[in-house]
C-alpha cells in the first residue's frame, strides 16, 4: 500500500520529511513552506499507522523503510534529502542503509539508532483511557487526558489527532491498539546492515536527553560521514521550539 502525503513547493530539490511518534505529516507544515522558498519539493509523509496513511497489523522500522522505498518508485523520485525526527529519525536512518544511492542529504533530529526507555507507554495507557463512544469534543478529551498527562503542550499534540470519521463518531487518526502492543518496535535499537557513507547531520534539542557523546560516537560508526549540531532553547521537538534556528542549521546543511 501506498504511504499518503503533502506536496508542498515545486523546487527541482526533493525533501521527504518523516515525523516522529504520534505524530503526522501536518506538524511540519510550517517549517516545509519556510524551506520549499530555497528550490525544494518537500514531500511531507505519513508513516503507516499514522495520519491518513494505511493501518496494518505489522510495524517496525524495516518495513517502514520499505514504505519510503514504495513511495519513491511510485513517485520517481531518484535521488532525495531526508529529514526525520524521532521515530522518523529511525525510519530515515534505516532506510538510508538500506538504500544509500537514494539519500542525497540526511538529516537525523533528535534520535539516534539505539534502544531508547521512554515514557510514551504511558501516554499510550493514557490515550486508551479515553473512551471514543462516550465523549462528544476535543475538549472532552482534553479533560481526560488531564487526569494522567499536566503538559498541556502535549495534550494538545496528541489531540490533533482527533477526527470526525464519515458516521461523524470522533476517532483516532493513528492506530492506537497496534501502536500500543508494538510499542517495543518504536524503542527498539536498528540493525543496519552496512553503513552509510553519505553527508549526515544529527540535531539534537540543547535540553534533549535523546543524544549523549558516549551514543553518538559509537552511533558515527554506522554514520561515519556525520556530524552534531545542538539547537539552543530547545527540547525534543526542536523543529516547533526553535523553528528559526532549525530553518538556518537545516538549510545551511542541506545547501552546503
Amino acid at each position: 500500500m501506498l504511504l499518503k502525503s503533502n506536496v508542498i513547493g515545486e523546487g527541482s530539490q526533493t525533501l521527504i520529511i518523516l515525523h516522529g511518534f504520534l505524530g503526522m505529516s501536518d506538524n511540519w507544515k510550517s517549517y516545509a513552506k519556510n524551506i520549499s522558498v530555497f528550490d525544494f519539493e518537500v514531500h511531507l509523509i505519513d508513516q503507516r499507522n499514522h495520519g491518513k496513511s494505511f493501518h496494518s497489523d505489522d510495524f517496525s522500522y524495516d518495513l517502514m523503510a520499505k514504505d519510503l522505498k514504495n513511495y519513491l518508485d511510485f513517485n520517481k523520485l531518484k535521488e532525495i534529502s531526508l529529514i526525520g525526527h524521532s521515530m522518523g529519525g529511525k525510519t530515515a536512518m534505516q532506510f538510508s542503509s538500506f538504500f544509500p544511492s537514494l539519500v542525497k542529504k540526511l538529516v537525523v533530529v533528535d534520535i539516534l539508532p539505539i534502544h531508547y526507555k521512554s515514557d510514551f507507554n504511558g501516554i499510550l495507557k493514557s490515550l486508551k483511557s479515553i473512551d471514543l463512544e462516550v465523549i462528544e469534543s476535543r475538549k472532552e478529551a482534553n479533560e481526560v487526558l488531564e487526569k494522567t498527562i499536566k503538559e498541556e503542550s502535549l495534550r494538545g499534540f496528541l489531540l490533533k489527532n482527533l477526527f470526525r470519521n464519515a458516521d461523524k463518531k470522533l476517532q483516532f487518526k493513528f492506530n492506537l491498539n497496534v501502536l500500543f502492543n508494538k510499542f517495543n518496535e518504536v524503542e527498539s535499537a536498528l540493525e543496519i546492515p552496512s553503513p552509510f557513507h553519505g553527508d549526515t547531520l544529527f540535531i539534537k534539542g540543547e535540553n534533549s536527553n535523546y543524544i549523549n557523546d558516549l551514543d553518538m560516537l559509537k552511533s558515527k560508526k554506522n554514520f561515519p560521514n556525520s556530524n552534531l549540531v545542538s539547537i539552543v532553547n530547545s527540547g525534543h521537538w526542536v523543529h516547533a521550539e526553535n523553528p528559526n534556528k532549525f530553518l538556518e542549521v537545516t538549510i545551511k546543511f542541506l545547501k552546503s
